[in-house]
């Protein structure tokens, strides 16, 4: 298959050109399935985020407008993508109204995941809940603030913070619970 540069490949996509989907979908289909596995409960469901997210990559890609990276441009449509898709599912997230006990937790010098693999931290965030996981991955790997999370997950900011605590706090009773058995 033949090497693309990105201009090329947005103005291939833009004119339909199957050869152009297929190379960008080679060239960014790895990268953004790594990042989808970190949203989504397992494999099947990162895979079906990922075919809905380059579907909306090659339909919006009138929209790209050159001022950054298209991984950045894909990758936002990929977090959106799975945003998506985790809103449509029942009980996604439980709003939490008094966050006051969790003030001043949120940050933490522990890096209670220093000493594992990628993969092997994968699997334990895709056992996390699913609003859990969602409010971790946008706050800790992506840099979203809690008034970005709240604003896209459609919850107080309260819920966001409380929701982070939880994750860190099961993260942090599963690696410790693996270690020592």
């Amino acid at each position: 298959m033949q090497q693309y540069s990105d201009q090329d490949l947005v103005s291939g996509v833009l004119r339909g050109s199957p050869a152009h989907q297929a190379a960008l979908y080679k060239q960014y289909s790895v990268p953004m399935f790594r990042v989808l596995l970190r949203y989504a409960r397992d494999r099947a469901e990162a895979e079906d985020m990922l075919q809905d997210g380059f579907i909306r990559v090659y339909r919006d890609m009138n929209q790209f407008r050159g001022e950054g990276a298209l991984g950045g441009w894909i990758r936002r449509i990929m977090v959106n993508t799975a945003l998506s898709h985790l809103r449509k599912q029942r009980d996604f997230l439980r709003d939490v109204p008094d966050y006051t006990p969790f003030e001043g937790k949120f940050h933490t010098n522990e890096d209670f995941a220093a000493n594992i693999d990628a993969q092997t931290l994968i699997g334990y965030l895709q056992k996390l809940p699913p609003g859990y996981r969602t409010v971790f991955n946008l706050y800790a790997i992506e840099g979203f603030s809690h008034e970005e999370i709240a604003e896209q997950l459609g919850i107080s900011i309260g819920t966001s913070k409380s929701q982070l605590f939880k994750a860190r706090e099961y993260l942090k009773k599963t690696i410790d619970k693996s270690f020592i058995t």
